[in-house]
C-alpha cells in the first residue's frame, strides 16, 4: 500500500459531526468550485488569521475577525478533500502532497502571527511551531510504514485545534488576560496555556513512537534471518 492509499482513521470528538455535514455541503457546491479552490481558500484564510493575530494589539476587533476566519479556514480546508471524494475526482497523490505542503504553511502563518501579537511570546509561538511539525512528520512516517493516516494524536485534531484557539481568541477579545512577570518577563494567560500544550503535545508524541515501535517490533522481531536474493540476482541459467 502506498502513501498515497493509505487507510484513514479519524477518531476525533468532532469527526461525527464532520461525517454528516461535510458530504451534505460538498454536494450543494456548485460545479465550478474544484477541491483545488477549496486548499487555496484556506490558505488565504489562514495567512489572513495569522495577519489578524499579528495586528491584534491595535484593536481586540481583530481577534473578532481571525474568529471569523477560522470558520472560513475549516470550509476551505475541510472540504477540498471531502469534494474530490464527493465528485470521486480524487488524485490521491497529488491531493495528499498538496494539502500536507499548504499546512505546512498554513500553521506557520498562525504561529507567528500569534508570536508577534501580544498576547503570546514569539519564543512559545516558535516552539508550538516546532512541536506541531516534529508531530506531523511523526504522522507521515506512519502513513508509509503503517499504511494508516491519522493526523490528530488522541481525540484531537485540526478542527479541535481550531474550536480551542476561537475560544481563546474570544476570551482574549472579552479582556480576560491576566499577566504575571517571571525574572523581568511577562507571562499572560495564552503563554502558560500554550507551553502546557507543548508539553502534552510532545508527551502524547513520544507516547505514541513508543507504541508503533512496539508494534512494529512485533511485526519484525529482532535478531530473525530473513531469506533474501542474492545480491546482483540469480544469474543461473
Amino acid at each position: 500500500m502506498s502513501d498515497a492509499e493509505h487507510r484513514r482513521e479519524p477518531k476525533y470528538l468532532l469527526r461525527p459531526f464532520e461525517a454528516y455535514v461535510l458530504p451534505r455541503m460538498a454536494a450543494v457546491l456548485p460545479r465550478r468550485v474544484m477541491p483545488d479552490h477549496m486548499t487555496a481558500l484556506g490558505a488565504v484564510s489562514a495567512a489572513a488569521i495569522g495577519l489578524c493575530y499579528a495586528l491584534s494589539g491595535r484593536s481586540a476587533n481583530y481577534l473578532w475577525a481571525a474568529n471569523l476566519l477560522w470558520v472560513v479556514n475549516w470550509i476551505g480546508d475541510s472540504l477540498d478533500g471531502t469534494l474530490a471524494r464527493v465528485r470521486r475526482i480524487e488524485r490521491p497523490r497529488y491531493g495528499y502532497y498538496l494539502d500536507h505542503t499548504v499546512d505546512m504553511f498554513c500553521v506557520a502563518f498562525v504561529c507567528l502571527g500569534l508570536g508577534f501579537s501580544p498576547y503570546l511570546l514569539l519564543s512559545v509561538a516558535l516552539m508550538m511551531l516546532i512541536a506541531y511539525y516534529l508531530m506531523s512528520i511523526n504522522v507521515y512516517l506512519e502513513t508509509y510504514v503503517l499504511g494508516t493516516f491519522q493526523f490528530g494524536y488522541d481525540y484531537i485534531g485540526p478542527t479541535e485545534a481550531r474550536v480551542i484557539l476561537i475560544v481563546a481568541g474570544s476570551a482574549l477579545a472579552l479582556g480576560f488576560e491576566p499577566v504575571i512577570e517571571l525574572r523581568n518577563v511577562p507571562f499572560g494567560t495564552l503563554d502558560f496555556i500554550a507551553l502546557v500544550g507543548v508539553t502534552a503535545m510532545l508527551l502524547v508524541l513520544l507516547r505514541r513512537i513508543a507504541r508503533n515501535l512496539a508494534d512494529l517490533a512485533k511485526l519484525e522481531p529482532p535478531n530473525v534471518v530473513r531469506e533474501s536474493a542474492p545480491i546482483g540476482g540469480d544469474r543461473s541459467g
